[in-house]
């Protein structure tokens, strides 16, 4: 597929899939490091299913459309989809406020439990979808599957930062590891 062609439609379901994951994890990062509400370790494991299902998709237009590639995607969004409902549960009894801010009257784990459902249900639609050619190095997939890598890196950098190397905490109100990095190296 050259450059100039319009993808195939399965090609641009992949693209449009890992766009709402970027949306998604650029939203919860821009809401960490502009609004100061730093994850918690369950919000952290639904960035995970995110970057999972997003590397799926880049699986599938980095190298050509995979069943495997759909069964990790699938994977991931299953888990994170576990942790976000486990979390909604945690918050369901009258009176609890819930974790963190809300987004249109519902909490970041809701919304992350809705993400996961119409992820899924794109996954099983691109499955259905006959398997042409959905390989792309078009500028629009380059600049999607850069700005993921650099995501998942910052996510991993500031979660190092927030959580060091141990266990993060379960209400968490300032960066721990950085803290550690402050009094072990002066700086």
């Amino acid at each position: 597929m050259s450059n100039l062609s319009f993808p195939s439609l399965a090609a641009l379901g992949n693209q449009l899939a890992l766009l709402a994951v970027i949306s998604v994890l650029s939203y919860a990062f821009v809401d960490q490091l502009y609004f100061g509400e730093l994850p918690c370790p369950l919000c952290l494991m639904q960035r995970i299913g995110f970057v999972i299902i997003g590397f799926a998709l880049v699986l599938n237009i980095r190298c050509g459309t995979h069943a495997a590639h759909y069964g990790w995607g699938i994977i991931g969004g299953l888990v994170g989809m576990m942790v976000s409902l486990r979390q909604v549960l945690l918050h369901v009894l009258p009176g609890d406020k819930g974790y963190g801010s809300t987004f249109l009257e519902l909490h970041f784990y809701t919304w992350a439990f809705v993400g996961y459902m119409g992820l899924l249900l794109g996954l099983a639609i691109l499955l259905i979808l006959p398997n042409r050619e959905v390989r792309s190095r078009s500028m629009f997939a380059n600049v999607l599957v850069m700005i993921l890598i650099l995501l998942v890196a910052g996510n991993l950098i500031s979660t190092l930062l927030e959580c060091g190397l141990g266990p993060c905490a379960d209400d968490p109100v300032k960066y721990e590891g950085w803290l550690w990095l402050r009094n072990r190296f002066g700086f």
